[in-house]
């Protein structure tokens, strides 16, 4: 196992391939933090639940920023949803968008359901993505006209349930994610989860069923490749 200089992982006792592979197995998989501890143990590394924990804090956030900055622009379709949770007996809303192949734009942690919070959103969108859409999706509520009349009248608007399937399917991996760490403690440990766990699961998000096993293979080695790159070493192998 051998290691790239990288100032990062200056003074740990692992090296880099151990707290990367750590980092990925957290955010890339419905795991518990116990069940990322056993898999390491596999593989012969005594890490405890916690040190993974704080390495996902520590790095996830580095990486993540990183590949969010090295992704390629994504369509001008977007499409937008909300989903309720549960935090300490409080709703909340996760505010969620997708472009037309499903790569996540952005996530919001709100407590409201309203126009203000669907401004909110959009106008978040705007400064990341630095364009308007070519069209906007999103069912049936009414706070998403109140907010693109205000904020972007002058884009195509379509609001059909079953048109924002796209969407609606993009919180599936958030709630596999909250019954593995047995519900979500507070709206910033989402958004912070999630803030970094979107931009990891873009890079792997590979559409295997609209691509013959072979290029899916190439995408996928160049998505490993890419990840050693952002963080400065490979994977552990098993």
């Amino acid at each position: 196992m051998t290691t790239r200089a990288d100032h990062r992982y200056t003074g740990y006792r692992y090296p880099a391939e151990v707290i990367a592979t750590a980092v990925w197995l957290n955010f890339r998989f419905p795991l518990s933090l116990r069940m990322v501890e056993e898999m390491l143990a596999a593989r012969g590394i005594l890490v405890s639940y916690e040190t993974v924990r704080q390495w996902g804090l520590k790095f996830g956030r580095d990486i993540a920023d990183q590949l969010r900055r090295r992704a390629p622009q994504r369509g001008d379709k977007w499409h937008l949803d909300e989903v309720v949770l549960t935090i300490a007996g409080k709703k909340q809303y996760l505010w969620r968008a997708v472009d037309r192949d499903g790569f996540v734009l952005d996530v919001l942690v709100q407590s409201r359901r309203d126009a203000k919070a669907a401004k909110r959103l959009l106008c978040k969108l705007l400064k990341k993505q630095g364009r308007t859409p070519r069209v906007l999706v999103t069912d049936k509520l009414k706070s998403y006209a109140a907010a693109k009349r205000a904020i972007m009248p002058e884009v195509e608007h379509r609001q059909h349930k079953g048109l924002n399937n796209r969407a609606e399917n993009s919180h599936q991996p958030t709630r596999r994610c909250e019954r593995q760490m047995k519900r979500f403690k507070s709206p910033r440990q989402v958004q912070r989860f999630l803030s970094i766990h979107d931009p990891i699961n873009n890079l792997f998000h590979l559409r295997r069923d609209s691509r013959p096993a072979s290029d899916y293979r190439t995408a996928r080695a160049q998505a490993f490749a890419t990840w050693a790159e952002v963080v400065g070493a490979p994977l552990v192998a098993a």
